[in-house]
């Protein structure tokens, strides 16, 4: 970890984690100050940073509310050891939990909030760990791997030029993703149109920052070399027969333009048996960006009647 890191803003707290190959630190940073609301924040990657998640601090202070930014392990600000056998989503999940405890995070306050991989790992932790939850919140993130990869090859994958996308297949077929040409055409061809619909060179600055920070080591063996689909460890992940086992109040969010199927998280919410379903009918998997008014409006609605005992 970058040595100046440590001392990256106010309330930063670097939190020892104990894993099967030793014990490293996670980097951890308050914002805010209820005793009944604390909010977790888990990025999406993996392997990408909390930057991306820096909008929240445009809405949740001033809405009151307690959160965490956190780099999971891997990430630029928290160790980046060279364990692959630590990517994996079993000890992930015992990582938030963790951190949870480190942070004095409880039923009677601990609302949990995971952003696309994030969401994922939120899920799982939910359907191990809720007797710690107060609250849930599923940001842009399917609960079947397989029907994500069924919807962009079926839906999303036919809507671009289909020039373009023959070369960047080939190019994922040749591994030559690392060459220039390969985002050249990925960012105006896909990421624009379904990341974050903005030119790229306007992307906000937590969002660029967070996208120079991944770290290939985690993020390639768990989500793949495909930037077009799930091929790496959790290609096969599908949570979407236990959804009924979470009776934890939750908030599932979609957005019409995501690269998640928003009618699939639409049904998710009818399957979770506290729920309800916010859609963001600008936005894409960027949504807290690209349809930013829609998105906290209801995630600050959510947490402010969890809070007040009606939800």
């Amino acid at each position: 970890m970058n040595e100046i890191d440590e001392t990256r803003g106010a309330g930063v707290r670097m939190i020892p984690v104990t894993t099967p190959r030793g014990t490293f630190r996670v980097w951890t940073r308050r914002r805010g100050d209820n005793p009944r609301i604390k909010m977790l924040l888990l990025q999406g990657g993996p392997g990408i940073t909390h930057e991306y998640l820096e909008a929240f601090d445009s809405y949740f202070p001033d809405a009151g509310i307690e959160y965490y930014f956190y780099d999971q392990l891997g990430t630029y600000y928290s160790d980046q050891p060279d364990e692959p056998e630590l990517w994996d989503l079993p000890r992930f999940v015992d990582e938030v939990d963790q951190v949870r405890q480190a942070l004095g995070l409880s039923r009677e306050n601990f609302y949990l909030y995971g952003h696309s991989w994030g969401g994922l790992l939120a899920v799982e932790y939910a359907l191990q760990h809720q007797e710690h939850l107060k609250a849930l919140v599923i940001s842009n993130m399917m609960s079947s791997i397989p029907r994500h990869n069924e919807y962009t090859r079926n839906v999303l994958l036919p809507q671009m030029d289909q020039a373009v996308l023959a070369e960047i297949q080939q190019m994922e077929a040749a591994g030559e993703n690392d060459k220039p040409r390969y985002m050249e055409l990925l960012v105006p061809h896909y990421y624009e149109h379904h990341l974050l619909r903005m030119p790229a060179a306007e992307w906000p600055d937590g969002m660029s920052r967070a996208f120079q920070h991944i770290n290939p080591a985690v993020y390639v063996p768990m989500q793949g070399t495909s930037e077009l689909g799930v091929i790496g460890k959790l290609a096969t992940w599908d949570r979407s027969g236990d959804l009924s086992k979470i009776t934890t109040p939750t908030l599932v969010i979609g957005a019409r333009h995501d690269t998640m199927d928003p009618e699939h998280m639409k049904w998710m919410a009818s399957q979770l048996p506290h729920s309800r379903f916010l859609y963001c009918p600008n936005g894409s998997h960027m949504a807290p960006y690209d349809d930013q008014q829609t998105y906290f409006a209801g995630l600050i609605g959510f947490i402010r009647d969890v809070d007040g005992g009606r939800f």
